[in-house]
């Protein structure tokens, strides 16, 4: 990897290393081995790495030598402003480093990378977005539970649970049709607003639903119910975010698709 420079006229002028480039990259779920090749060279080329909270040591370990930079968010508690991480990416790129803006998921699904895709574009840098695996692909595959099925579902909703102003997202009227799988991105401490929300808007009390934690990791955790019971079921078992929530008649193929796998539910019977 090398710096094109530009010369300004007399023959003593001092060189000037071009601006850098910013890379936004989907880390998927932190299992390294669901990184796609395209992300795992702009790692390894990566100057400075602003990586997000649930990307995993063993990607972060991909570049030893990059400098590493956390930007993270939990719930209710940011290490920095989405406002500063668009500022820092700018300026790093300024100074001629090739950044790497570290996400999990994918960059493009409720991972705020348009609006910093928007920040660097209007300042001038180059700015590349490089697909990652997003929560629901990685969940469906991970614990087989098909997002669409012919006799099930024939369209799929993602959802976040909050929405710009970190106030939950009540919008359940979008939420009603029958044959569709809506998955709920970041929604398991509003669960209980959640489901009565979806219950006095008309859906179903015996609509499936399961909660899925720690996706694709170690310790993944299977919650499986309906509508109506899920609040409860979650209540004795705690499961604790990462977590995703599917709703919708493809739940229980988790039953037949896994045979006698347990789900959290049976270690508390």
């Amino acid at each position: 990897m090398g710096y094109t420079f530009y010369r300004h006229g007399a023959k003593d002028d001092k060189f000037r290393a071009k601006i850098g480039k910013v890379y936004l990259v989907g880390a998927g779920t932190g299992d390294p081995e669901l990184l796609t090749i395209k992300a795992y060279k702009a790692i390894l080329k990566a100057d400075v790495i602003c990586y997000d909270n649930l990307v995993s040591d063993e990607i972060l370990a991909i570049n030893p030598t990059a400098e590493k930079i956390y930007v993270g968010k939990k719930c209710a508690k940011h290490s920095m402003p989405q406002q500063d991480i668009n500022g820092l990416l700018v300026t790093l790129a300024k100074q001629g480093k090739i950044v790497i803006r570290l996400k999990s998921g994918d960059p493009f699904i409720f991972g705020r990378g348009g609006e910093e895709m928007q920040t660097v574009v209007s300042a001038g840098i180059a700015c590349e977005s490089i697909a990652g695996i997003t929560t629901a692909l990685a969940v469906a595959n991970s614990v087989n539970i098909p997002l669409t099925h012919r006799d099930y579902a024939q369209s799929v909703k993602f959802v976040t649970g909050f929405l710009k102003t970190d106030t939950p997202n009540e919008q359940y009227a979008e939420l009603l049709a029958d044959n569709q799988t809506v998955i709920f991105y970041m929604g398991l401490n509003t669960l209980p607003n959640l489901t009565q929300g979806l219950l006095q808007a008309g859906k179903s009390a015996d609509t499936p639903f399961a909660i899925i934690s720690n996706v694709s990791r170690d310790n993944e955790q299977v919650l499986i119910g309906e509508l109506g019971t899920i609040q409860d079921l979650q209540a004795k078992a705690q499961l604790l975010s990462p977590a995703v929530m599917i709703m919708g008649d493809v739940v229980p193929l988790y039953h037949e698709l896994n045979g006698n796998k347990q789900t959290y539910q049976d270690l508390l019977a």
